[in-house]
């Protein structure tokens, strides 16, 4: 399992609307081959930034299955036009202990 983790400055002006997006956008997502789970958290002390955080199978069901789909496309649509600056998209593992 894998983490990607994006924090996403939006707009200003812009959250209600990009939350609403978001909503929609949640269904693509969560449809997608080795999708396990995704968040979205509102940060308390700056105004219009959030933290993205989904959960893969492997780090190529996010990087090839997903971002090399039709259904991706659909979720630039809604998402990407919300952003400034865009985000960096950075992918973890868990570390057994």
């Amino acid at each position: 399992m894998i983490l990607e983790a994006a924090m996403l400055q939006v707009k200003n002006d812009m959250e209600k609307e990009f939350e609403e997006a978001f909503r929609q956008a949640s269904l693509i997502i969560s449809s997608m081959k080795g999708y396990i789970t995704h968040e979205l958290q509102r940060c308390i002390e700056v105004e219009g930034k959030y933290l993205l955080l989904v959960k893969w199978e492997t780090l190529e069901d996010h990087t090839v299955g997903f971002r090399e789909s039709n259904q991706y496309q659909e979720w630039k649509k809604l998402l990407h036009h919300f952003y400034d600056p865009f985000p960096t998209v950075e992918h973890f593992e868990q570390i057994p202990l």
